[in-house]
């Protein structure tokens, strides 16, 4: 009995892929199955329509510093400078959980005026601030 080279009964020397294939296969299935489970959007909030019956209403809890083109200060329609306009809204803000504020001002005031009066707010212990805006028609 000779052995002739090459007779192809020696070990295998090529690689099994089954094994990985099957391994991809379940990873493939497994992300198909989890990635729309994932949420894929940001949690915004909307602003809803204002119920035309209450346009006139103002909510007590709002409170709204308006500033006019002379820079007249007001806090909810009640006139005030700018020298009691931080210890006006430290006493409205010391006794309320909400320290929310908007600021109302004419688009015809400088920047500067606005900004000193939000600085003044911030000082006071007042939250967020939001800023309202003339509606364009």
């Amino acid at each position: 009995m000779s052995m002739s080279v090459g007779s192809g009964k020696g070990p295998k020397s090529d690689i099994n892929i089954t094994p990985y294939i099957d391994i991809l296969l379940v990873l493939l299935i497994i992300f198909m199955v989890i990635t729309p489970i994932r949420p894929l959007d940001l949690d915004i909030k909307v602003p809803q329509a204002a119920d035309p019956s209450l346009e006139g209403v103002v909510d007590p809890n709002v409170i709204v510093v308006s500033i006019g083109e002379s820079a007249r200060i007001a806090i909810n329609n009640e006139e005030t400078t700018i020298s009691q306009l931080g210890g006006k809204l430290q006493e409205i803000y010391s006794k309320r959980a909400n320290k929310n504020m908007f600021v109302s001002a004419s688009a015809k005031l400088p920047y500067s005026d606005v900004v000193r009066v939000i600085d003044i707010a911030k000082g006071a212990g007042v939250g967020d601030i939001g800023l309202l805006t003339e509606e364009i028609q």
